[in-house]
């Protein structure tokens, strides 16, 4: 049996099925018996070899010859987390965490950073390269590197040390190889793309085109008050699950530390206040102030020595004729003065005061001159300065009795902020004691627990409308855990302790609860769909041939006659105008007619009766220039984006959703 067996298993045909057997193991690899393998990536790019592009996508081939590349979990996070920081920076108080936290947006952020592989890929496949010298002059441009506008490499290495995590100069180094790496294609398919002359009249012209239009607003059909059958009905909400959501609602319990609200402290006593007063005397010093008027000649920095002379010596000039007896100051100033903020009212600046508001030189020279006299030619930054000094205010010291109402206020606002921070100290560490409850702190307080809602996002009143509330309101931890929030602040010296109550998850509602809606939601179908009716039956008269006065006077409707309409124009409606220029342009002495069923449910029949192109002699060389200078990057930008789609299509990606 056994030589039989060793006879059987020498033959040819063994051999055909070893050799069968041998190549899914030579794709699949002996590591998927003898290893487990563990994927980590959170999406992963497989394009075809450079130099078989046409390779299909089949399985083994795939496995031996495509390009693989991955965007690891650590390097999603990463990125989600820099576009967290950025979004709650620019959003403030608005940002709202648990909508950025949904999968929509972590797919739309994993969306893009699968498009930036697949550029990069695509440079790389190219045989674009990055050199060492392109690298440094980017992260020398940088501005976070640079003091006094130029790269410090003391700083460049402290920034580096203070990221987190922390990153070598030569980790750095690649990676900003590698964005220089992905915005390479981009940047040169932008600045790559041009606009002919040709190109630039025809777009001019179309952009400028206005048309003649004849339009009727059909009238809104009568009410329907037909029955709706029980399976229409129940046909329409099936079809439109979506029209019958009710939000995400909360009902909460708060309670309320207003500052405002607390007793005022008892009153001051005198030592107090003139402690107080003593210490911020300097509050109560009103200093002196000089009315002053000036005469500028300006002096560019980039000046020559003449330049400089020749302006000196007009400022002398212009002096002289200032202290001439009789000599109207003001005059001279509006005739001389190069100041454009205070040359029409006669170089008026108005009350000065010696607290730095204007710059040195200026200053010094105002306090250094008389009241009623003109001080000769002084030089600053900004050119030479002929003063008058019109009228003195020496200062003043507020007396202490003068002083009192505004010490008084001080010290009672004090006492209550102080009181405030008290209270909402203690109101911390009853919560700390009983976090799921609300009413031991609120007794220790001395406040009323209160309760508002049910409510959705955006559509509280109240504290439920402050969007540091919303946000508390409708995290996952509240939401949840039902404990008492962290102190939420949502004015000065005004905050509020919340505890979710209940909630209610977004769901569509039983038909039993939105039947009046769906009734009324088939009503207005019918009402859109016999005014579209109507609105196709009149388009249709207008292709054979009758005009729109003729239609409209049967029908009883109102034609408005509307000559040379641009593009934009909205009469009556922004996507009637759309409409106005999406139709073919007439043939002499005929008509294009169209309709619209506008955004707010106007029906608009109309008829163009011609097209006039604009008129590129009406553009300056300078408007066309800029107009095609603009244009050029934005069909680059296109460009860009067509291309990285045609790369994307060759590729295949893969998404693991449930690792972000």
């Amino acid at each position: 049996m056994l030589q039989a067996l060793r006879e059987k298993s020498s033959g040819w045909i063994a051999t055909v099925i070893l050799g069968l057997l041998v190549i899914p193991f030579a794709f699949f690899g002996m590591e998927q018996y003898l290893f487990q393998r563990s994927e980590t990536f959170a999406a992963k790019i497989e394009a075809p070899p450079t130099w078989w592009r046409t390779a299909p996508d089949w399985w083994v081939v795939r496995k031996a010859f495509w390009q693989k590349e991955e965007i690891s979990v650590d390097e999603f996070r990463s990125a989600f987390e820099r576009v967290r920081q950025s979004q709650r920076a620019s959003a403030g108080e608005n940002f709202d965490v648990s909508e950025f936290e949904s999968i929509d947006n972590k797919r739309r952020i994993l969306e893009l950073l699968v498009d930036e592989r697949v550029m990069r890929m695509s440079t790389e496949r190219e045989g674009f390269a990055i050199g060492d010298e392109q690298v440094r002059k980017a992260i020398e441009s940088i501005p976070d590197f640079q003091v006094d506008g130029k790269f410090d490499l003391q700083r460049y290495r402290l920034m580096l040390a203070s990221r987190a995590p922390p990153m070598t100069a030569s980790q750095f180094d690649e990676q900003i190889r590698e964005d220089l790496k992905q915005q390479m294609l981009t940047r040169q398919l932008q600045g790559s793309a041009f606009v002919t002359n040709a190109e630039g009249q025809r777009l001019i012209a179309l952009l400028g085109e206005k048309r003649d239009v004849s339009y009727a607003v059909l009238p809104a059909p009568p009410a329907d008050a037909a029955p709706v059958a029980a399976a229409e009905i129940a046909s329409w909400y099936k079809a439109h699950p979506e029209d019958f959501r009710s939000p995400e609602m909360v009902t909460i319990e708060y309670v309320d530390i207003d500052g405002a609200a607390l007793p005022l402290p008892a009153a001051i006593d005198e030592s107090s206040l003139k402690a107080q007063y003593e210490q911020d005397k300097a509050r109560f010093v009103e200093p002196e102030q000089r009315l002053t008027s000036h005469i500028l000649v300006k002096v560019d920095a980039a000046a020559d020595a003449a330049a400089r002379k020749a302006a000196e010596a007009k400022a002398q000039d212009i002096f002289k004729k200032a202290k001439a007896a009789g000599a109207d100051f003001a005059a001279l100033a509006r005739q001389y003065s190069e100041d454009e903020g205070s040359k029409e009212g006669g170089g008026d600046l108005g009350w000065i005061a010696k607290n730095g508001q204007m710059v040195k030189p200026f200053e010094d020279a105002v306090f250094a001159t008389a009241a009623g006299t003109i001080s000769g030619p002084t030089k600053t930054d900004f050119g030479w300065h002929i003063i008058q000094v019109r009228e003195m205010k020496p200062g003043h010291e507020k007396p202490f009795e003068e002083a009192r109402p505004e010490l008084e206020l001080m010290l009672a606002e004090t006492a209550r902020e102080r009181a405030f921070n008290d209270l909402t100290g203690m109101l911390v560490d009853e919560v700390m004691k009983s976090p799921t409850t609300l009413a031991p702190a609120a007794s220790a307080a001395k406040l009323p627990v209160q309760k508002l809602g049910p409510f959705a996002r955006g559509q509280g009143t109240g504290i439920a409308a402050n969007p540091a509330v919303i946000r508390a309101a409708f995290s996952d931890e509240l939401k949840q855990n039902r404990q008492v929030s962290d102190l939420i602040e949502i004015a000065p010296n005004h905050s509020v302790l919340i505890r979710v109550v209940e909630h209610t998850p977004d769901r569509v509602q039983p038909l039993d609860k939105v039947g009046a809606q769906v009734v009324a939601a088939v009503r207005a179908d019918r009402a859109r769909k016999a005014m579209d009716a109507e609105g196709e039956a009149a388009l249709a008269r207008l292709k054979k041939g009758e005009s729109l006065t003729t239609i409209a006077n049967e029908k009883k409707w109102i034609v408005t006659n509307m000559p040379g309409i641009p593009r934009g124009a909205p009469t009556p409606t922004s996507d009637a105008n759309e409409a106005y220029f999406q139709v073919s342009a007439p043939a002499a002495g005929k008509r294009s007619p169209g309709k619209i069923l506008s955004q707010d449910g106007q029906m608009i029949v109309f008829e163009v009766s011609k097209v006039a192109q604009g008129d590129n002699s009406e553009i300056t060389p300078e408007i066309r220039a800029n107009f095609l200078r603009e244009l050029a990057p934005r069909i680059g930008e296109q460009d860009a984006l067509s291309v990285g789609k045609a790369e994307r299509k060759r590729m295949k990606v893969q998404f693991a959703e449930d690792r972000l």
